[in-house]
Parts: structure tokens; C-alpha cells; sequence
């Protein structure tokens, strides 16, 4: 019978992959999440659409690539005509809750050019979830949201999120910003039962009690490892520099670096990377908010037991991107190294709980396929027309079935520092990685290609895409994303169903004939 009742899908913000006990992090403490993949099928070459949040979430949400979905950069509005994963399940009587993050904007400018009323709003308005909570984090929530009104009922004062979220006290006695990277050494002001880790969990946990025997789909998305990269006690200070992985970064990438590279080499948090000081602090800090989350992913997986779920529930752990954390001399993300652009991605499918314990697969996974993997789960026919991802189930539950043989993501830098610093026409600021068995390959609209070896060179420190020797290898590579692009999509309108209708079914019901003789 089957097994499948309930499905949790759950993303933290700029996780980089490696930065997990069970993905070969040497020294990190994630023990619940490390058990998630013990029970389930670690994905261990996972890329995300796109190396920013926002274009990677709408992608995560829709099953469908940037270059399909157009929203390519942070609240960029999605188009009113693309479906999410709400609007794919709702139609079959689940609703899809969210607590946390998603960078959903909608596109307003249709709604209001179609006047469509304030009760279909409610679900444009928030990207097809049902809200549980929503918090967007990384800025002040406004003094109205239900995470500053549950810390000033904890008494927190007037301000709490500023003076006590993204605060430390420093060793002078005054407020010392987490904005600030030299001060992610200090503990957050808040106490950790009442951080946004914590704040969030806790919706999660209420929202599934609430729900009975009814079967439920949330969306639980941490705002955390993403900078401000302040954490409470004991997380501050859990580890030490000599618990970090090394920085990634050679003198060679400095001297001749792509164009897109360099540009983004000079953008300010790259050059407070560079410096192995900050990079060493900064990986504290972010190693303390991982082990955080991974408590309260305990703490979670618990709640479920008790509620007797915790068999009958489809679980996605993953990542919108990851963080550089300096290396290639660099901060932030938006670049392909694996840094940047791989993700995590467990899967935990009660349906295949002997098959796929403990299972590591090297299959290229991407983002879009969360969305058919969860529409399956639930028995829910996959919208051909629409989703251009594939039901990782056919991995998890051994399926004989041909995988695809690369990875595809993108990023548009229009609206970065980098595309002034190349002069770069602001609809031409797009590059393409495909990431294959052996080879990672991007393509820049108006620079010279980048190629990597992945088996002589796994940390991608040697860019051979300037190489005579490597040109029938790039081309292979190209041809492999010219045939990804025309593959899109687009067509979003008609299902396959109404195309494959025979011209003599249709034609002779509208009285329409054609050619007779």
C-alpha cells in the first residue's frame, strides 16, 4: 500500500552542500540532517537553476528554468501566467503551506490590467502558498509582522528585531551590528529559542499539528546560513577556525581570470573575502548557523514522530544556492563554481524506504525537479506542458529509466556591479553552465567560454576555455545547451492533450472541411 500521506519540503538560504556532515564536511555537527540522508537518497551532484535566490526559488516553485519563468533576479515579479507548486496541488484538494522565505513578487501590473478580484489575489499575492508564516528575513519585517509581535510579547522592547535580532553586544557595552562581518564572533542578542530559526520551526510544527489526519504539502524555508551571518549562543562560538575547510583559491585565477570573474572579484564583499581574516570568521559563524538549523530539523523530525507522521511523510532537504565564503576570491554567490551553484538535496520517499536507505546517487539533479517529485508523490498528473523537470522518484524507487546526462543553470548579472564594470548591455548580462560527467562548461553572452575539467580538477581552479586544445570540447558543450534551449517550455497555454487531438476529430465538429475533392 501506499506509504506517502504527507510531504515536506524544506530549503535553507545559501547552504553550500559541503557544509554537511554527510556530504563529507570533516568536522561540521549536523547529526539530524545527516540522519535524513541516512533514512533516504542523498543526491551528491545537485545543481540549482540559478546561482540567486530569487530565480532559483521561482524555479524551485514552478518545475521550470529561468530562461522559461523570465524571473531572473531577487522579487522580480513572476508572470501572472506561470503556475506554482500551490497552484499545480490545489485543483486536487492540497493546499500548500508556507513558513519562512520565498522572494515571491507578483506581477501586479497584470492583475491590475485584468482586474482580477481581491479573493483570486490572496493566492497571486503569495505565489500559490497558503500562508502560515511568511518571513522574508535579511531586512526589518516591519513593526507589524508576527515575529517582531511574538518578541515583543517575550519582552523585547520597542525595537527587537534591530536591537536584539541582528545585534550582539560588544565588548564595550554598545550595540555592535550584524551587518557588520567583524562582529559574527559575538553571540545575537536574541536567545536562541526565540531566533528566526526557531521562530520558524516552531510555525512548522504548529501548522502540522493543526492538521490532523488531513493530508498536507509545507514549505519550510529557513532564511539561515544567509548573511547577516550572526548567530545566537552556543552557535557563535560552537567552532574554531581549525574546523573550517580551507579556502579554495589559487594566485593563477588572479592573474589572467575571465572577464566576468574579474568584474566579480572587485565587487566589495569578494574583497572583504579575499582577506583570509574575514573569510576565517565568517566560516565560524556560518558553520554555527548550519548546526542550528540542523537542531531544530531534530527537533522537527521529533515532532513528527510523535505525531505518528514521521513514516508517512515524503521529505525534500535542500538549498536555494550556496555561499563562496572566499573562495575563488570571491563572496556571496551568482557564479557556477561548485561552490556557488551545487546544492544539497535529500530526498526521504516512505515509499521507498528499503531501496533508497542510506542510497548516494550521483545522478545531475536540478532544482526544477522538486516540483514533479512532490506532484507525484501525491498522485497528481505531471502538466507536460508546463514542468520541465523529472520525479526524482524514478531514482529513489528504481525505476528503469535513462537520466539526463547534464545539468543546466543560469544567472543574468544585469542588475550586479559586475555588468558596469564590463560595460555590459543590460539584456545581454546572461551565462550558462552545463555541468556534465566530467566537464563543467559556461557560456557569457559577449566573453570568451569557460571549461573544467571536474576529474584533473575538482576545485575548478584551471579555466581551459581559452585553449586551442579544448575547442571540439566546448563545442560538444554548446550543442548540448543549443539543444536544452530549444527543449524550453514555452508554450504554456494549450496542454499536449489538445495538441495530439487528431485534425479529424477536430475539424469535422466545427464544420470545417478542408481539401475536398
Amino acid at each position: 500500500m501506499k506509504k506517502t500521506k504527507n510531504v515536506l519540503f524544506v530549503m535553507c538560504d545559501q547552504l553550500r552542500a559541503d557544509y554537511l556532515g554527510c556530504y563529507g564536511h570533516p568536522t561540521i555537527k549536523t547529526p539530524h540532517i545527516d540522519a535524513l540522508a541516512q533514512r533516504g537518497t542523498s543526491f551528491t551532484r545537485a545543481y540549482c537553476a540559478s546561482p540567486t535566490c530569487g530565480p532559483s526559488r521561482m524555479s524551485f516553485y514552478s518545475g521550470r528554468s529561468m530562461f522559461s519563468h523570465g524571473a531572473v533576479w531577487n522579487f522580480m515579479p513572476m508572470s501572472i501566467r506561470e503556475q506554482m507548486l500551490g497552484d499545480l496541488l490545489r485543483p486536487y484538494g492540497v493546499p500548500v503551506a508556507l513558513a519562512g522565505k520565498t522572494h515571491y513578487a507578483p506581477d501586479d501590473e497584470a492583475a491590475k490590467r485584468l482586474h482580477i478580484p481581491p479573493d483570486v489575489m490572496t493566492h497571486i499575492q503569495e505565489g500559490g502558498f497558503e500562508v502560515a508564516d511568511r518571513y522574508e528575513g535579511h531586512a526589518d519585517p516591519g513593526g507589524d509582522h508576527p515575529y517582531v509581535a511574538y518578541l515583543k510579547d517575550h519582552g523585547y522592547g520597542a525595537d527587537p528585531w534591530k536591537e536584539h535580532v541582528m545585534s550582539a553586544m560588544a565588548e564595550d557595552g554598545t550595540l555592535a551590528s550584524g551587518w557588520q562581518m567583524r562582529n559574527v564572533h559575538l553571540p545575537a542578542r536574541v536567545r536562541e529559542e526565540h531566533s528566526e530559526t526557531a521562530y520558524t520551526t516552531d510555525v512548522a510544527i504548529d501548522y502540522i499539528r493543526r492538521q490532523g489526519d488531513t493530508p498536507w504539502c509545507l514549505h519550510l524555508s529557513y532564511i539561515k546560513p544567509h548573511w547577516p551571518y550572526l548567530a545566537p549562543a552556543p552557535y557563535h562560538n560552537m567552532y574554531g577556525p581549525e574546523d573550517c575547510l580551507e579556502t579554495v583559491k589559487s594566485a593563477g585565477e588572479q592573474e589572467d581570470p575571465h572577464p566576468v570573474h574579474a568584474a566579480y572579484m572587485k565587487h566589495g564583499e569578494s574583497v572583504a573575502f579575499a582577506r583570509d581574516e574575514v573569510a576565517a570568521k565568517v566560516k565560524v559563524a556560518y558553520m554555527g548557523l548550519v548546526s542550528q538549523i540542523d537542531a531544530h530539523i531534530g527537533r522537527l523530525m521529533a515532532s513528527l514522530r510523535d505525531l505518528n507522521q514521521l513514516d508517512n511523510t515524503l521529505i525534500v532537504f535542500t538549498a536555494d544556492h550556496g555561499d563562496y565564503l572566499g573562495d575563488h576570491w570571491l563572496g556571496e554567490k551568482d557564479l557556477f563554481h561548485d561552490a556557488s551553484a551545487r546544492i544539497p538535496m535529500i530526498l526521504v520517499d516512505p515509499d521507498a524506504a528499503t531501496s533508497s536507505k542510506g542510497l548516494r546517487s550521483d545522478a545531475l539533479v536540478e532544482a526544477i525537479d522538486v516540483v514533479p517529485t512532490i506532484l507525484e508523490a501525491f498522485d497528481v498528473p505531471l502538466p507536460a506542458h508546463l514542468l520541465e523537470g523529472r520525479s526524482l522518484l524514478a531514482l529513489t524507487r528504481g525505476s528503469d529509466v535513462t537520466w539526463r546526462d547534464a545539468a543546466i543553470s543560469e544567472i543574468d548579472y544585469a542588475f550586479r556591479e559586475a555588468r558596469l564594470e564590463l560595460g555590459q548591455d543590460p539584456r545581454r548580462c546572461r551565462g550558462y553552465m552545463v555541468r556534465t560527467n566530467r566537464w563543467k562548461y559556461v557560456f557569457w553572452e559577449g566573453f570568451r567560454e569557460q571549461l573544467f575539467d571536474l576529474a584533473e580538477d575538482p576545485q575548478e581552479l584551471h579555466d581551459l576555455g581559452a585553449l586551442g586544445s579544448t575547442q571540439q570540447e566546448r563545442a560538444r558543450h554548446k550543442n548540448i545547451l543549443f539543444e536544452w534551449m530549444r527543449a524550453r517550455k514555452l508554450s504554456v497555454t494549450v496542454p499536449d492533450e489538445r495538441i495530439c487531438i487528431s485534425r479529424h476529430t477536430i475539424e469535422p465538429a466545427h464544420g470545417i472541411e478542408i481539401g475536398v475533392w
